[in-house]
Formats: C-alpha cells, structure tokens, sequence
C-alpha cells in the first residue's frame, strides 16, 4: 500500500519522503560500518522512519478542500501524523538516558505517549499488512489485561495498564525487542543489497538467463518462472516482491505459450513464494531464525539449502508434466533473449553475490558481509555505462529499499506486542502444553496442528511476521517433543512461507492475479495444487534431519536423492501423468512407494525403490508388446 502511494508523491511530499528514505538507509549503513547503537536507539531511529514513511506515503490525496497555507485537511492530518510518529516510536532515543535510568519503570507522563505509540503503530500496521496482525496484537492486550476472565488453562492474574505499557512500550521483550531489532540491522541491509542490484540491471539478467536455460523445453516460460524466481529469491527475499518482479515477464509468456492464465499465475505464486527459502539471501524470517536460535546466519543458510532445492525440483516437475498433458511446445526464438547480450550489459554486477557469500563463509557478520556486497555492487556498476547509476537513481534505489522494508519492520514492531504478552502471561508455556496435549503427544499431530497454527496466523501476514508468532508459540512443543531445534524452526519458518499461498488470504497468489488478471481466489486455489508437495515436505525433513545436512555429507547426499526421487513421484501422483496417464490403482500404488522413499527407515526406502522399479518394468514391457503388436 505504502509504496504505491508514495509513487503517486510529488512535489514536497515526494522530496520528503526522498529524504526520509536517505536518512533510513543511510543510518542503516552507517551502523554497518561503524558499529550498532544501543538497541533503543537503533531500534527507536529505525522505526521513528518507518513511521513517517508510512504517513508520508499517503499524502497522495484527490481532496480538492484546501485548508491552511494551501494544504489539504488530510495532508494537514497526515503531517500531524508524522510528527507523533517520529515523536512516540522515538521517544526512547530522545530521551535515552532519562528511560535507562529508570531501567524500563514508566512514569505518569509516560502512559499517555505509550498509549498514542501503540496506537499510532497498529494504525501504520493496518494501512500497510491490514487487519490480521493489528486484530491479534489487540486480542493479546486484552488478554493480558483480563486474564482473569479467560476459560481453564488460559487464565492468569491479569495485569493493569501501568504494567503492560511498561512490558510492551519500554521492555526489551515488547515493541523496541529483538525482532525489530533484526530488522533494524541485518534485514534492511540486505534489502538495500537487494534494491541496487535490482537497480543496477541483474534482475533482468537472472530472468534472462532463466529463460535461455528454459528455451528448448516444453513449458519453457513456466520452467522460466521457476528458475528465475530461484534466482531472484537471492536479491527480494519476499514472495510479493518476487512474484511482482519475475511475474510481469514469466506471467504473459506463459500466458502465450498455451497456459492458462489462472495456471500461469498460480505457477508464479508458488515459485517465488519458495524464493524466501533460497540461499545465500533468504528472506527476513532467516534472519530472525538466527537471532531466535542463537546461531550463525550461515548455519540457516546450510540447513535450507537441501529443502529449498527439493521445493523447487517438485514445483519445477508439476509444471513440466503439466506442459506434457497439455502438449505445450517451446519457446519460439523470437521471444528468447540474448542472454550473451544481457551478461556482457549487467552481468558484472552480479559478482557481488559471490562476495556477499565469500565474506560469510569467511566469518564475517551478515551486516559486514552485506556492506561489503554493496560496496562491491556501488564499485562494479561505474565500469560500465548500462549499469552505471546516477545520483536520481540512488535516491530511487534508497525509496525502493525503504518500501520494501516498511511492512517487516511494521510487523516486527507489532509481533513485539504479541511477544512482549507471551513473556508476561507466561501463555508461551501454555500454549506448548495445549500443544502436547491436544496431540496426544503424538509428534505427527503436534506437526499438523503446527502447520496449521501457522497457515492460520500467517493469512495476510509477510513470512517474518508469520514465523515469529507461531516459533513464540509452537516451536517449543516441537523441541520439547524431541524435534531438534533447527528442524523445529525450520518446520515453522517454511509452513510459515507457504501461508503466501494458501486462501483465504493469499498475499502472493494475490499479487500474481492482478498480473494475470484473474480471480485471486482461483489463482490461490491452483497455486495449492501446484505448491501440496511443498506442503508435505517439512514433515520430512523434521522425520529425517539429515535433509537438514545433520550428518555426514555422503548421508545427506544419499537421502538428497531419494528425497528426491520420492517428490518426483509425488508430483506424477498428483498430476495424474508420468509417461502417460496414471490410473487410479498406479497413482495409489505410487503415493506409497513416495511416501516410503521419503522416510528415515532405509527399508521402506527399498520398498519404495522396488515399487518403482517394478512399475517403470511393467510400463517398459507394456510398451514393447504395443509396439510388437503394431
């Protein structure tokens, strides 16, 4: 909402939110270089922009009333809006020695600004995510203020206002906590990495060359969609953002080459919803995985790689056996591009990737490593004109990483209300123990009330937000239940991504309608079709850690396999078709040799191997005999 509003700036307004956007990156970096603030003021600088970004950002009006000095009453209200914006969600930073003093009391003169802050940042929060998050952070206040009226297990003493202001406005586990704090540091570091190689060409160069690698294949520009979403995951990391970048070339020619354009969308949708779980550069729930979990971003990068890869082999193979059943033919020459051209153009750029993975393996922070992939981004782009930015253009590449940080750090922020009340209320422990309960301390049942807490929680939400909730809430059920913990979290984090596409609120399968022009809700119900093989997969890896890389690399490399042998089948099953049309007897026949090929035990793993061999024998001999016959 917020970055479609702030395109339609001008004047004024629009070098306002120039300048604000400048001021945010700028700190940002800064803090990179030399050193980060203390959380209260980097987190209280942080969120003082945003805030004022959002209420910028809607200075767009078609009011024609002119009020004082020839402003509209809505810009009147709106800059009245930025004020109080900047002045409570930074109200830390002003006065930080005076609060620290106090180590987190609040005083009578504090309560009233508390108040309007948790106002104001649920207003942002609606104007920019929507409804879902600002009506849960609402629900969590209430609870902690009636605890006594909740039913059983769910009740506690209940606190007065003066104690959740002080929980949630001026304690570290509430609004200013670690979550914003990721997004204050690591998260818009990395999107600033992301907007300038977006603005410095190799976004089109990544979807070229996934056309290129897709040409002569049957489906191409759905395989195209896939690839280059990949790809792409490595500059957005959100799913919108990729859907929006890669969809308007993927989409139409899709659309050209014989699919459907509700297919073509939901193709899309799937694809760059897998983007967030890409490495090197995933999406901000990455991030806060690693600050949640106390271990080194590259640690999370390892143990997505297998998973992301296995979802993007499943999504890559409906699509392919969905162009065999259609018949759909390759890619004309004329719409393949010169991927030659496009490299020599702006292919440089992407030289900073590697940098950026290069200073992380090395040891490197992620904000350091980020920093030096910018620098090298900034250096790499003067070598050449078509790649070469102007100062118009840094100021644009600066807009772009604001909007794109404004909803993580909004919910963030937000989810720190919701976490700042778990921590309070102790519903954290309850709510693992209604799990286990529930679940009959049955680890399959506790997964699946998981996954659906988490598609449940995340409708409307980005990832990041999604995640936070539900690893609060669920993951330490799982742990307790004996997941270990990086596969707990990574159970949360993906069935938290999936949310992207799963009605009734399905913000990418959303995005990809309105390029596709068809009805969200039919994209998002294809986008689940093609994307159930994604769903089944956390269970898997949670079943068998060694997909997480947990063990030796021979180990990993040989359950890789069967893994992925196993959601090939899967995605034959589903479709219907492998060499031809599946019967209903093969199909089932099928599901369970995949289903054995993706558990631990290496004997069902056999099973499974033999019934596929069997099948593939049996298909093989019956061709024989059709063609003898003939």
């Amino acid at each position: 909402m917020t970055a479609l509003a702030s395109s339609q700036l001008d004047g004024l307004p629009k070098i306002a939110f120039a300048a604000v956007s400048i001021v945010l990156v700028s700190f940002a970096l800064y803090t990179a270089m030399f050193g980060v603030f203390p959380d209260m003021i980097q987190r209280g600088v942080h969120l003082s922009a945003v805030m004022a970004l959002v209420y910028l950002g809607f200075f767009a009006s078609k009011d024609t009333h002119v009020g004082v000095f020839g402003f509209t009453w809505r810009r009147l209200k709106f800059s009245l809006l930025v004020f109080l914006g900047i002045a409570t969600a930074g109200y830390q930073f002003f006065l930080y020695d005076d609060v620290t003093s106090r180590y987190g009391s609040i005083t009578g003169y504090e309560i009233p600004i508390a108040i309007l802050a948790i106002i104001l940042l649920l207003d942002a929060t609606r104007r920019t995510i929507g409804w879902s998050m600002v009506g849960l952070a609402i629900f969590f206040l209430l609870y902690a203020y009636f605890g006594r009226e909740f039913p059983g297990a769910l009740a506690h003493r209940g606190y007065d206002l003066e104690r959740i202001l002080e929980q949630v406005y001026l304690g570290a586990d509430g609004i200013y906590g670690m979550p914003l704090g990721v997004s204050a540091t690591f998260v818009i570091i990395i999107v600033v990495l992301g907007a300038l190689l977006e603005k410095t060409g190799a976004s089109g160069v990544l979807m070229d060359v996934a056309v290129s690698m897709t040409r002569k294949s049957r489906g191409g520009p759905a395989k195209a969609a896939v690839v280059g979403s990949s790809l792409m995951g490595m500059i957005s990391g959100t799913a919108v953002a990729n859907v929006l970048t890669t969809g308007t070339i993927s989409i139409p020619l899709m659309k050209r080459a014989g699919y459907k354009p509700s297919v073509a969308g939901a193709v899309e949708a799937v694809a760059s919803t897998g983007g967030q779980l890409m490495p090197p550069i995933m999406g901000a729930a990455a991030f806060l995985m690693a600050d949640i979990m106390e271990v080194p971003y590259l640690e999370i990068t390892k143990s997505a790689l297998l998973p992301a890869i296995l979802f993007y082999i499943a999504v890559f193979w409906a699509v392919h056996l969905e162009a065999l059943k259609a018949n759909l033919k390759p890619l004309g020459n004329f719409e393949v591009p010169d991927v030659v051209d496009s490299l020599r153009k702006n292919g440089h750029v992407l030289l900073a990737i590697p940098v950026f993975v290069g200073a992380l393996v090395s040891g490197y922070s992620v904000m350091y490593s980020s920093l030096a992939g910018i620098v090298c981004v900034l250096g790499l782009s003067l070598l050449k004109k078509t790649s070469r930015m102007n100062p118009s253009q840094l100021v644009e590449a600066a807009v772009s990483a604001s909007e794109a940080i404004i909803p993580v750090a909004l919910a963030t922020a937000t989810a720190g209300i919701i976490i700042g009340v778990v921590t309070l209320t102790g519903m954290g422990l309850k709510f693992s123990s209604f799990i286990i309960s529930i679940s009959g301390n049955n680890l399959i049942i506790a997964l699946v009330l998981t996954m659906v807490s988490s598609l449940i929680l995340g409708m409307g939400l980005p990832t990041a937000a999604a995640y936070i909730l539900v690893a609060t809430l669920t993951a330490p059920a799982l742990v307790t239940m004996g997941v270990d913990l990086m596969a707990a979290h990574m159970f949360v984090f993906y069935s938290a991504m999936l949310s992207s596409i799963t009605p009734p609120v399905a913000l990418a399968a959303f995005a990809a309608a309105a390029i596709s022009r068809e009805p969200p809700m039919r994209v998002a119900m294809i986008s689940v079709k093609y994307g159930f093989v994604a769903f089944l997969l956390p269970y898997f890896f949670v079943l068998e850690p060694r997909l997480l890389l947990m063990g030796t690399l021979g180990e990993a490399i040989g359950v890789f396999l069967m893994a992925a042998i196993g959601i090939v089948t899967l995605a034959c099953v589903l479709q219907g078709y492998a060499m031809g049309s599946l019967s209903w007897l093969t199909r089932t026949v099928l599901a369970v040799a995949s289903l054995c090929l993706l558990m631990p035990e290496i004997s069902l793993k056999i099973i499974g191997t033999a019934i596929i061999l069997a099948i593939l024998i049996a298909w093989k001999i019956g061709q024989t005999v059709k063609k003898d016959g003939a």
